[in-house]
């Protein structure tokens, strides 16, 4: 895949229309639908004040949450999940969209840009096409939540193109969502030059340098529940990284394919083939695979949960691995001394207890003064760090969770590969 991107700098923006499309799928209170955290707001910040300072008309757009707009899809779902079928009406249909309108996200977006956010009441309707066509250079509208219209996920070509007849640009900037072929994440650019923003500038230049042409020695760190999640990860990796360290609830399988019986502790049996075959892989490669030596296990999945450490060989019958023990830390650490890139995705133990969150620590510890390039994968992982202090020494950290993940995959994302080439 080419990660050499034409970015929003290397285009004429003066006196035009550009389509943004940000990640404004931010996390919102239950009760009152005010923004709890609005991180994803201020990320995009830099590509548009860019854009309005060089001259540009702003129309930006993302996704709210996951709003259904076929009410009979809605009802069915809602059915699935066990309400009462009766109780199922359009009224409350429509109380679950209107709870998804962008009106949060353009009142903080004016917040922090210090200038009015115009609203459109539709995404491609009459009335976004009205705003937009009265928009002047360094003005910009936000459109509805682009989930409100069907075609947004089918990435039906004649919405694309309803927005596409609104702007005379497309500059995409919402990495979690480069994964997805959308309307607005990859049909738009059929009918629009499309560049990249900061954001999606920087993760292409940084993860794609890593997996292309990475300082060595490559370490790769995986981790969180399921090996499942990561059978294409690990397949990738093992032809790219030096040093694959694997901890978290998916260690427990590879530990199982070494023949050791691991308790109550998270395991999906039907992938221990899978990792035996791992294991002699990268033996066969010459690459270094690092496995728990020792493992702190518990009685229970509990925050205060009885626990102790054992060698992970010796994981006893009704207990449960929840971190990584402290020669296991050790170790880790030890095999990330002098590495010239990390990746990371993946926490090493159950973080959101603290009495299990030692192991994912000590690890982002090792990784922030390793001195390495350090990219961290988005999801927990980057979530853990931040949580931990330690997202202020690390080179990277990604804004997409299933993005990032496809790409150390080493898939095509469809995002990406409708933007022009630099």
């Amino acid at each position: 895949m080419n990660y050499n991107k034409k970015n929003v700098t290397q285009v004429d923006v003066k006196g035009k229309k550009v389509l943004l499309r940000c990640d404004f799928n931010v996390p919102r209170d239950k009760k009152t639908n005010a923004i709890t955290d609005d991180k994803r707001i201020r990320a995009a910040l830099p590509t548009i004040q860019y854009l309005l300072d060089n001259g540009a008309a702003v129309i930006a757009c993302s996704h709210l949450g996951k709003p259904e707009p076929d009410f009979s899809k809605w009802a069915k779902k809602q059915a699935e999940k066990g309400k009462d079928p009766a109780s199922l009406t359009e009224d409350k249909w429509k109380k679950s969209l209107e709870e998804l309108r962008m009106e949060p996200v353009a009142q903080r977006l004016s917040e922090l840009l210090g200038k009015p956010v115009i609203l459109a009441d539709d995404v491609a309707g009459p009335d976004a096409h009205a705003k937009a066509a009265a928009l002047k250079p360094g003005e910009i509208m936000l459109l509805q939540n682009t989930r409100f219209e069907k075609g947004e996920t089918k990435n039906d070509p004649a919405f694309a193109k309803e927005l596409a007849d609104m702007a005379e640009l497309f500059v995409s900037d919402a990495f979690g969502t480069v994964h997805r072929a959308h309307a607005t994440t990859a049909g738009v650019a059929a009918y629009l030059p499309a560049v990249s923003g900061f954001l999606i500038g920087k993760e292409l230049s940084v993860m794609g340098k890593a997996l292309d042409d990475p300082a060595r020695p490559f370490v790769a760190i995986l981790g969180g529940a399921k090996v499942s999640d990561k059978i294409p990860v690990i397949e990738n990796l093992l032809t790219k990284a030096d040093k694959i360290i694997i901890g978290g609830g998916m260690a427990y399988t590879f530990i199982k394919a070494q023949g050791y019986e691991v308790g109550d502790s998270l395991l999906e049996a039907d992938r221990v083939e899978f990792a035996k075959e791992m294991i002699e892989t990268a033996k066969t490669k010459g690459v270094e695979l690092l496995l728990p030596v020792d493992t702190v296990v518990a009685k229970e999945f509990d925050a205060n949960a009885e626990s102790k450490t054992v060698p992970s060989s010796e994981i006893p019958a009704g207990w449960q691995g929840l971190d990584i023990g402290e020669k296991t830390r050790e170790l880790f650490a030890k095999a990330l001394e002098g590495a010239g890139t990390v990746v990371w995705n993946g926490p090493m133990g159950v973080f959101e207890f603290d009495k299990f969150a030692e192991g994912t620590r000590a690890v982002a510890r090792a990784v922030a003064n390793s001195g390495a390039v350090s990219i961290i994968g988005g999801g927990d992982s980057a979530a853990a760090v931040e949580q931990l202090g330690f997202a202020d020494k690390i080179t990277h950290i990604s804004t997409g969770g299933g993005a990032s993940l496809e790409f150390l995959e080493g898939k095509a994302l469809p995002g990406v590969v409708c933007l022009q080439d630099a």
